[in-house]
């Protein structure tokens, strides 16, 4: 869980200025440091003493002149992070970064883009936004920002978002070139409130099943989520995909509300734990609209955090199917302190834990470099692709009350596994994907055949929509056939196939369109529609 608060930046002044007003006192003659710590805090007092005592002799007599501010803030960030993988300290402008998804919100203009060819170029525009109703296409390639090139050199996430993000009602005029116009032309876009939306879709795969898609747990997770819901359940829903494959997680709060959907009153969700925090426990209440519907929960190693906490609770309690591969295992709890300048740290000060009494955490006692590469690992082992190359101790067993037997150690295994699509991992489709090839040909192949594409309802796309040879052979030449060797390519012919579809329907349709055409014969989904039955 995540809480802000402001702290007075102690440690900042402290490694600042050498301890200045602390140092002057400590210099002086006699100075026992009593009446600064108590009689039980000998041991802070000397390693503040230490730090103190470093810093100001940095400052005497480094070689180079010193920025006080760099230093302290690499001070801080080393200091933090050598006690686990996710305490650390942050600027101001890295806070703002990382809090915005899970607010739910940004001010800006209302695009998805990438740069392909060094060239700013519009992936999707969001209904309804400031730059659809300024004009903006998906296609379009924004070359300037109030003047201020967005090509070449300048085409940087970085530089882009500085120039098209702004206060709500104030405006950016961007330069366009659009296929077909023989110019570059100019639009003024009054940036707005663009939503951050954590479902990215929810439709249906038959009948009487249902899938949604949760991309993280921000502020309006909960509210999208019943939205979605109630909307199923009009079309007929009487089972449930739910899709937390890549969710990386986000607010432990809409966590517990999303799982209570699902849970009886009174079961337990969750509790943390930690040296100086009492257990803290979440239970169930009695608001669930899903309590009793069938549920096929989707995972993978990139799900974390919060997706975990909703897994765990849901295998605890025998309450449906976790399908997939072993999750990340993310169960540290931060809190949140701002210092006087926005900058913060994050500090862990609790574990979570299933109702089972499992950690969801993985050990990161090798350091960070091998907690970050343990996917890597993973795969390496076979794990990713093979269940009997996971391997855990007795000690690591619990059992569910209906009897199961789940495992800790890090992350949730799934009650059926499914193995990675390794055509994924090929040189070809990682050349495709790195040059954002795919993208490319799909924008070109969009704007080519929209008219006749448009024939077709989304529904009527996904069932006929073929990619054929040509197709690919167009793929393969875009970019000067810099792709890597086309003899890679029957390994990648699925999953290939499958991308460049889901590309064009994301032209089309948007995320809606590319989820139920990625989802076609995903090997994860057609077992969790066996899995119901």
């Amino acid at each position: 869980m995540e809480k802000k608060g402001v702290l007075m930046p102690l440690i900042c002044g402290l490694l600042l200025g050498g301890g200045v007003l602390l140092g002057s006192y400590m210099d002086r003659p006699g100075f026992s440091g009593d009446g600064f710590f108590d009689a039980s805090d000998r041991e802070k007092k000397l390693a503040f003493g230490k730090i103190r005592s470093v810093m100001r002799y940095v400052e005497k007599n480094y070689v180079d002149s010193i920025d006080p501010e760099l230093l302290t803030d690499r001070t801080l960030e080393a200091m933090l992070h050598t006690l686990d993988p996710h305490s650390g300290y942050y600027t101001a402008e890295e806070i703002k970064a990382m809090n915005e998804p899970l607010e739910g919100n940004f001010e800006g203009v209302g695009i998805e883009y990438n740069f392909l060819r060094d060239t700013l170029v519009v992936l999707a525009v969001i209904p309804g936004g400031p730059s659809e109703q300024a004009g903006l296409l998906p296609g379009d390639r924004i070359i300037k920002a109030d003047g201020a090139s967005l090509t070449g050199k300048a085409a940087n996430d970085k530089f882009a978002k500085s120039k098209l993000r702004g206060p709500k009602n104030t405006q950016v005029k961007v330069t366009v070139f659009r296929h077909g116009s023989k110019d570059p032309f100019a639009l003024i876009i009054t940036r707005g409130n663009i939503p951050i939306v954590s479902v990215e879709s929810f439709y249906m795969l038959n009948p009487e099943t249902g899938y949604l898609k949760l991309v993280r747990f921000s502020e309006t997770s909960h509210k999208e989520f019943t939205a979605a819901v109630d909307s199923l359940i009009k079309q007929g829903m009487k089972k449930l995909v739910f899709d937390l494959r890549a969710n990386g997680g986000g607010l432990l709060e809409q966590a517990v509300l999303i799982a209570d959907e699902f849970l009886p009153a009174g079961k337990l969700i969750v509790y943390t734990k930690g040296r100086h925090e009492g257990k803290k426990t979440e239970k169930a209440t009695t608001r669930g609209k899903l309590e009793t519907i069938p549920l096929a929960l989707l995972v993978d190693e990139n799900s974390a955090s919060a997706s975990e906490i909703v897994a765990g609770a849901i295998q605890d309690n025998d309450r449906g199917q976790v399908i997939g591969r072993r999750t990340f295992g993310k169960g540290l709890v931060q809190t949140e302190e701002v210092l006087s300048d926005g900058s913060a740290f994050r500090l862990t000060i609790a574990r979570y834990y299933t109702p089972t009494g499992r950690c969801i955490q993985k050990p990161y006692d090798k350091g960070i470099e091998a907690y970050a590469d343990e996917e890597n690992v993973r795969y390496l082992h076979g794990e990713l692709l093979n269940q009997d190359s996971i391997h855990f101790p007795d000690s690591l067993k619990f059992k569910t009350p209906g009897g199961r037997t789940v495992y800790g150690g890090g992350g949730i295994m799934p009650d059926v596994f499914v193995p990675l699509d390794t055509t994924g991992r090929s040189g070809y489709m990682a050349s495709l994907i790195s040059r954002n090839n795919i993208t490319i040909w799909s924008l070109d192949y969009t704007r080519r055949h929209k008219s006749e594409l448009l024939r077709n309802t989304l529904s009527e796309f996904v069932e006929k929509f073929m990619v054929t040879e040509q197709m690919i052979a167009e793929l393969a030449a875009v970019g000067g056939r810099k792709n890597g060797k086309q003899n890679h390519l029957p390994e990648a012919q699925t999953i290939l196939r499958r991308a460049m579809k889901a590309a064009i329907a994301r032209n089309l349709w948007g995320d809606k369109g590319y989820y139920q055409a990625i989802n076609q014969n995903d090997p994860v989904i057609k077992t969790a529609i066996a899995a119901l039955k």
